[in-house]
């Protein structure tokens, strides 16, 4: 098993550093899940509903978001430059160190 470290800054300001195993084919939003740190995911990792927004603190580079990504961060609230759904960031070797907020809620 494959494993990097990942960091969640929650909704509180306090930092989670999570294994995160690369070679599941899981996100940001199952692993926050799966840690039990308040990420709903309520459309099933679609892209549909933005219940895992986050913010990108790190310098990692994220593949490019995609129109479904886009289209749903135009209706989220508190959206930044460096928001990202977590169900469209998965967890890769080359993400080791990677650092995300989770976004305010409504």
């Amino acid at each position: 098993m494959s494993m990097i470290k990942v960091t969640v800054v929650d909704r509180e300001g306090e930092s989670h550093e999570l294994d995160a195993p690369t070679d599941m084919g899981m996100n940001m939003m199952e692993l926050c899940k799966s840690a039990e740190l308040p990420v709903e995911g309520t459309c099933g990792g679609m892209a549909m509903c933005a219940s895992c927004h986050m913010y990108l603190r790190s310098d990692h580079s994220l593949p490019e978001k995609s129109d479904d990504e886009e289209d749903m961060l135009d209706e989220a609230f508190h959206v930044t430059d460096e928001s990202r759904l977590g169900c469209q960031i998965h967890l890769a070797d080359d993400l080791d160190g990677l650092v995300v907020e989770l976004a305010p809620v409504g």
